[in-house]
């Protein structure tokens, strides 16, 4: 009994290799194109043995097929891939090359995927898969001319190919290659009439120069001829959104969903331009129908959970984050909003709870961790908060230095200047070279008025990193706004703004600099550049300042005016208009 399950093993672990000694393939295998987009894992790749045809091996090859095959049976992934490789081109036989091939893309060596595949296509020349196969890997690598020559041939030997997705990827190339690329797409659409892709490439290729006008006007030729379809009311609706037509693009998407009612991605996309346009009731219930189609579609309920935390339907989000930690999808995210409605709810403990739950590789740990530390310091938990941002940072100094700045940034909002100043003066003696520290000890001077010390943290962070723009903009900011030292804080700002020429604060500290010095064009012209980068209230109050002092009183009413629309309330908008003209703020 024995002798006849070994023979079973040996002849099982024989069938497994895919094809030796034969171009012929199962009529049930795999298309070797899946090898180009490398599976979840390597072993579910190449766990499913094909039925094989074997014929004429040396003894040797034949014993290396198997063991490769057993090999990667095992997980011994490299190893099989290696010899694979080596057999396949040891061999030239097609079969044992679409196995090596499956191991070599499993295992992520792209380079052998391409030596395998133009070494397939050279033995068989009319086998398409190949020929697809190479298409694709040079989408991957960006040789784009290349890939779609072997597109074309797949399209010469009578099967399918994509050139949509050739054209997808060939927005940020030079335009002198989309050119050429735009012109072979052209020749080859006159050639194949019938084949859509073509059309769609030329589409995007047009769009992607930014002739979306004659896109669009493609694109209804195209419709003319094959009829409308999901495909062509959501590229429609894009070109539309591209030339500046919202409302026609959202009437194309509604056009769409109600021709093609059970399309999901024409009605998510009809949601996304509904919340783009500020109707988010519309795009709740277009969000809820898709749900309704799809119950287990859980992205689309995150979405749906977050537009209800947008409309302050807390409950209704709260249910959907629940679901969604009951199947452990999304855990970090709905951990951090649950965290969020329990806080806004008033229900503090619930929220530290959920909050500390949020995993440090999630986006959201950093702001869950401060809400934590912040949570707790309002509820006087002192020692607490200490003790849960040391735990979170245990043999990490760069992050113990983070969470040191966020714990006494949370001290300072809750009024205890000295907590926070005996934590981050002991967080300075251990390392007195820290800048972030030094900068975070600055910002409690200024909220204590101690602004000799202020200055004397700013200048030591200078003596440190000479070229720290933030700390040479904050001083030059400092010294022009709240002393008589213009010139030498005019000085300080013209060094930060070298470094970082684009940053609209430095621009903004600059303009108000040259302001205090008299100097009021140069400082229109600068606080206009950073009113433009960044439409802020406090550049507000600076431009319309300006303005006011030069004259200009109706357009600084009116900067003041849309950035009090933008920001309602704000203090600093308030006092400048109030100071200048008592009677705008009656």
């Amino acid at each position: 009994m024995k002798s006849v399950l070994n023979q079973f093993l040996f002849i099982t672990c024989l069938l497994a290799v895919t094809g030796c000694a034969s171009s012929r393939q199962s009529e049930d295998a795999p298309p070797v194109a899946d090898a180009v987009s490398p599976p979840a894992s390597a072993q579910s790749a190449i766990a499913v043995a094909e039925p094989v045809e074997y014929g004429s091996f040396t003894r040797d090859q034949l014993t290396q097929a198997i063991l490769s095959e057993m090999g990667g049976q095992r997980g011994h992934y490299d190893s099989a891939t290696q010899s694979y490789y080596e057999l396949a081109k040891e061999t030239r036989d097609a079969g044992i090359i679409r196995r090596a091939l499956q191991f070599a893309s499993a295992t992520g060596e792209s380079a052998n995927v391409l030596e395998l595949a133009e070494l397939w296509s050279s033995i068989t020349p009319d086998d398409i898969e190949p020929q697809l196969l190479l298409g694709y890997q040079f989408l991957e690598t960006g040789q784009f001319e290349l890939a779609l020559r072997h597109m074309t041939r797949v399209i010469e030997l009578g099967g399918n190919v994509d050139f949509a997705a050739l054209t997808a990827r060939t927005q940020d190339i030079p335009p002198i290659q989309r050119a050429a690329i735009r012109n072979k797409i052209s020749e080859l659409r006159q050639l194949w009439p019938q084949e859509v892709s073509l059309h769609y490439a030329l589409i995007q290729l047009l769009d992607q120069d930014g002739d979306t006008a004659t896109a669009l006007s493609e694109l209804d030729k195209l419709e003319n001829q094959i009829g409308e379809s999901p495909q062509t009311f959501l590229v429609h609706a894009q070109l539309q959104q591209k030339l500046g037509q919202s409302d026609a693009a959202m009437r194309t998407l509604l056009g769409g969903v109600e021709r093609y009612p059970e399309n999901r991605l024409l009605r998510f996309s009809y949601a996304q331009v509904l919340v783009a346009a500020g109707d988010l009731p519309a795009a709740r219930e277009q969000f809820m129908r898709l749900a309704r189609q799809e119950p287990e579609d859980f992205e689309t309920l995150y979405s749906l959970a977050l537009l209800n935390l947008e409309m302050e339907a807390l409950d209704d989000a709260r249910s959907i984050f629940s679901r969604m930690l009951d199947v452990g999808y999304r855990n970090n995210e709905s951990r951090f909003y649950m965290g969020y409605i329990n806080e806004t709810q008033g229900q503090f403990n619930a929220a530290i709870g959920q909050y500390r739950q949020v995993q440090m590789d999630s986006n959201n740990f950093l702001n869950a961790q401060r809400q934590v530390i912040r949570l707790l310091i309002d509820q006087q938990r002192f020692d607490e908060a200490s003790q849960w941002a040391t735990s979170l940072t245990a043999g990490q100094p760069r992050l113990a230095e983070l969470f040191v700045t966020i714990e006494a940034d949370a001290l300072m909002t809750a009024g205890e200047f000295g907590r926070a100043g005996q934590l981050l003066d002991n967080a300075i003696v251990r390392n007195s070279e820290n800048t972030d520290l030094l900068f975070a000890r600055t910002l409690l001077h200024e909220r204590q008025g101690d602004m000799a010390a202020a200055e004397t943290d700013l200048r030591r962070i200078i003596e440190l990193e000479p070229n720290d723009a933030r700390a040479l903009n904050h001083l030059g900011y400092t010294l022009a706004d709240r002393t008589e030292r213009h010139q030498e804080a005019l000085d300080l700002i013209e060094r930060a703004l070298v470094i970082s020429p684009e940053d609209p604060a430095i621009i903004d500290s600059y303009g108000w600099a040259l302001f205090k010095l008299g100097r009021y064009e140069e400082a229109l012209t600068s606080l206009s550049r950073a009113y433009a980068l960044f439409p802020d209230h406090e550049v507000a109050a600076h431009l319309g300042e300006v303005l006011w002092v030069m004259g200009r009183q109706q357009e600084a009413a009116q900067v003041w005016g849309e950035a009090l629309e933008q920001r309602p309330g704000s203090e600093l908008l308030l006092e400048v208009m109030q100071r200048l003209k008592p009677e705008s703020n009656s």
